[in-house]
């Protein structure tokens, strides 16, 4: 009799994946939705009751709403992506307000600074997107100071954005073996990546509200800019292109709470402060 044969589970290529990744978010141009997302760096800055002089870490800052905001808060400021463009966009930002911002090119699962550098350390819709979240977490950890604070701003599994990518992942199939970005936006995920060595951890449901000139607009610009959404339609032929755009449309259509043809859709986000021990 021969010996069953156990399959081990495979640890995925993250360094492969995030090379994809990185080329998803470049593509496109982030910051003409970025832009829109602006007031939730100023939200996620009040919730963390940032002081002037405190020592900030935006991690996948992207285009810099969470960066600014806290400059103007007088904080000293350093903000870091693994997109230049992104960077070069936040700094062009920074520099037409006289806000003094550092800049550095970093990845998430393993940031240039030292252990305990930084009283805040903050991301925006950005850290959820490492393919390996539990480094990434730890980094979060890593950098704060002991008695600081971690702030994100996480989208939820069961809001738009959320939804979207669900429909957008029924078309173009995720990386195997890494889970769900969202997950950063449940309770359970952060209580299990943080609970340990923080003090605290508050959690709000907080929504941001899409205002588009009507569906077919989000679409169209989505479908343009928004790297994720751009590369789904690349990877598609025209017939695949057409039904994922039909299912875009039919989710704004449930979601859509306009009564005058332009689109209103609140995608609900956690906004998370954990207090570090």
């Amino acid at each position: 009799m021969h010996a069953a044969t156990l399959e081990r589970p495979t640890t995925p290529d993250y360094a492969a994946i995030k090379q994809r990744q990185q080329a998803t978010w470049g593509a496109g141009d982030y910051g003409r939705i970025g832009v829109t997302l602006q007031i939730t760096g100023e939200q996620l800055c009040e919730a963390l009751d940032l002081r002037a002089g405190e020592r900030v870490l935006d991690v996948a800052a992207g285009n810099g709403n969470a960066t600014l905001a806290a400059a103007r808060r007088f904080c000293s400021v350093t903000s870091t992506d693994y997109v230049d463009t992104l960077l070069e966009q936040s700094q062009r930002r920074a520099r037409a307000e006289g806000l003094p911002v550092e800049y550095r090119r970093a990845d998430a699962e393993a940031l240039p600074f030292a252990d305990a550098g930084f009283d805040a350390v903050m991301s925006t819709f950005g850290v959820m997107f490492t393919p390996d979240q539990a480094r990434a977490a730890d980094e979060l950890l890593r950098v704060c100071r002991p008695g600081g604070r971690i702030g994100l701003a996480n989208w939820t599994p069961g809001g738009f954005i959320g939804r979207l990518f669900r429909v957008i992942g029924s078309h173009v199939a995720p990386p195997a073996g890494v889970d769900s970005p969202a997950r950063w936006g449940t309770r359970e995920f952060i209580e299990e990546r943080f609970d340990g060595a923080a003090r605290s951890i508050e959690v709000t449901t907080r929504q941001f509200v899409f205002r588009y000139q009507s569906p077919a607009h989000f679409a169209d610009v989505f479908a343009t800019w928004y790297g994720p959404v751009l590369k789904a339609f690349q990877a598609l032929d025209e017939t695949g292109g057409d039904a994922l755009r039909r299912d875009i449309l039919q989710l704004i259509d449930e979601c859509n709470v306009a009564d005058d043809g332009t689109m209103k859709v609140p995608s609900d986000y956690l906004e998370i402060v954990i207090h570090r021990r």
